[in-house]
């Protein structure tokens, strides 16, 4: 099943010469790309998707940029920004931006768009985006205060990605469903066609603002266009009628790099797998309340190999729970070596000599969840394998039905700590620990805006869910791009494609 994608389809494509192809995207100058989900909406607000992130990047702009090389928070709709108190920040406003329709961009709309997506009754997502301010005021026509309802130091973060700029006069006019049909940003493209769930229509913008950290786009066109199945569109990539592809599985993208027709490029992500204990023992007769079990399982798991043998690309082991670009994650923290032979020790100290049988679930790459059981059985842990659909999955979990899991989170790029380990680990619903200590310190490093104090407070919960093995952090995930080579285009680590930054060679 793995390479059956290449018979016959690549094959026999890629036997008849495939250099110049896809000269059609370079020559008309449009760049047409395929996305593998159809997106209930490409309002910023009202959609989840990966996909509608990408897009949202290209038709809008936010406060602020984040640099996706360096991180620093850069000027983008907001010339300059400043803590006025831990719960208070204030923006200067760039002038002379319009938006795709013509609208000035002052202070009304960020306003307006603040304070129409903070109200919960108007139902943006996801939830958690925008649910960390009060209000936000006019000062004068080019600046504005956004009151927040508790000390949220990750807003920066925030305000340079997700929480994207609408114009106030037509967004009260069309709403959200007007605003999927014929969107409107101030961003390097402007949307030229929508048809839901099948294909976008992208132009260049040229009146896009000369301060913008995006740059001008490049390229004149692009063609978004929705493909379900992976072996269509690697029919279309090889016959010119589509120029780029992205989550290409590993033993493609290993195969379409070898033919040499393309250029296929691997990037690490912020996404990461993770083993998930009901330390909390609301699983019956659970063996995962004794730390010593935990710890057996984490010098069972052989992380290196699998990245090696499954994994593959870029990614790499990872022994914090958070991915090490994120602020506030170190990698300073109690570490587990595979030693099979210290795992079975421990397992016998917790009297558990003949090991045990105990269900596992899991919801995405089956193999990985095999190699791993494959590890437990060899010291003794026979498992119960359930895999299922995420929603399944995340209920079960969330019930109680699982006395330990294999998952993953992409931390929706937000490159903070508190995306991910104060999501899992401060005592809400997918905290399956509870343990008072990290709490503590996940609070302190989520209120304080001070870097000092937050990088200490995180490096206290990050070491003591390590210690404590409440979660065990697997390996990063990494994302396969294929693309023709008329195409120059780089991948970065949040799985953002910016195809305002991509060229014609």
């Amino acid at each position: 099943m793995k390479n059956r994608f290449l018979l016959p389809v690549a094959t026999a494509v890629l036997s008849v010469g495939l250099v110049g192809t896809a000269q059609a995207g370079k020559s008309d100058d449009t760049l047409s790309v395929a996305i593998d989900r159809e997106l209930e909406s490409i309002d910023n607000y009202y959609n989840t998707a990966r996909e509608g992130i990408v897009i949202s990047r290209m038709v809008w702009d936010a406060l602020l940029y984040r640099d996706p090389k360096t991180n620093e928070y850069l000027p983008n709709l907001a010339t300059s920004y400043k803590w006025v108190d831990s719960k208070t920040l204030e923006f200067d406003l760039r002038k002379g931006v319009k938006f795709h329709n013509g609208e000035k961009f002052d202070a009304d709309d960020v306003v307006y768009t603040m304070n129409y997506m903070g109200n919960p009754d108007n139902g943006a997502k996801p939830a958690r985006n925008v649910n960390w301010w009060e209000k936000a005021e006019k000062l004068g026509e080019y600046k504005v205060r956004l009151n927040l309802k508790k000390e949220f130091p990750a807003a920066l973060e925030f305000l340079s990605g997700p929480l994207v700029i609408y114009p106030n006069e037509y967004y009260a006019k069309v709403g959200p469903e007007g605003m999927a049909l014929k969107p409107v940003g101030t961003g390097p493209y402007a949307v030229t066609s929508v048809e839901p769930g099948k294909r976008y229509k992208f132009k260049k913008y040229d009146g896009h603002h000369d301060g913008s950290p995006k740059g001008k786009a490049n390229i004149g066109n692009i063609v978004i266009r929705t493909i379900a199945e992976s072996n269509t569109q690697l029919a279309e990539l090889f016959s010119g009628g589509i120029d780029w592809i992205w989550k290409v599985k590993p033993d493609q993208a290993e195969r379409i790099g070898a033919q040499g027709a393309f250029t296929v490029k691997n990037s690490s992500t912020m996404r990461i797998g993770y083993l998930n204990f009901d330390a909390m023992g609301r699983h019956s007769k659970n063996p995962m309340n004794d730390v010593r079990v935990r710890k057996a399982i984490a010098h069972a798991i052989d992380r290196e190999g699998i990245v090696k043998a499954l994994v593959k690309g870029e990614s790499i082991v990872v022994n914090s729970l958070c991915f090490p670009s994120q602020f506030g994650c170190t990698q300073d923290v109690p570490t587990y070596d595979y030693n099979p032979e210290k795992a079975k020790k421990l397992l016998a100290e917790a009297g558990y000599a003949d090991g045990f049988e105990i269900p596992f679930l899991a919801y995405r790459n089956r193999d990985y969840a095999e190699a791993m059981i494959n590890n437990l059985n060899a010291i003794g842990i026979k498992t119960k394998f359930e895999y299922l659909k995420y929603a399944a999955f995340r209920d079960k979990v969330q019930d109680g039905g699982s006395p330990f899991n294999f998952g993953t989170w992409g931390s929706y790029s937000i490159n903070d700590v508190s995306a991910i380990t104060s999501h899992f680990q401060s005592g809400g619903k997918d905290d399956y620990s509870k343990d008072a200590e990290v709490i503590k310190q996940l609070k302190i490093g989520d209120t304080n805006v001070d870097p000092k104090v937050r990088k200490d407070a995180y490096k206290a919960a990050l070491s003591r869910i390590s210690d404590q093995v409440f979660m065990f952090p697997l390996w990063s995930y990494n994302t396969w791009y294929a693309f023709s080579k008329d195409v120059d285009f780089n991948p970065t680590p949040d799985e953002i494609p910016r195809f305002f930054t991509a060229k014609w060679k």
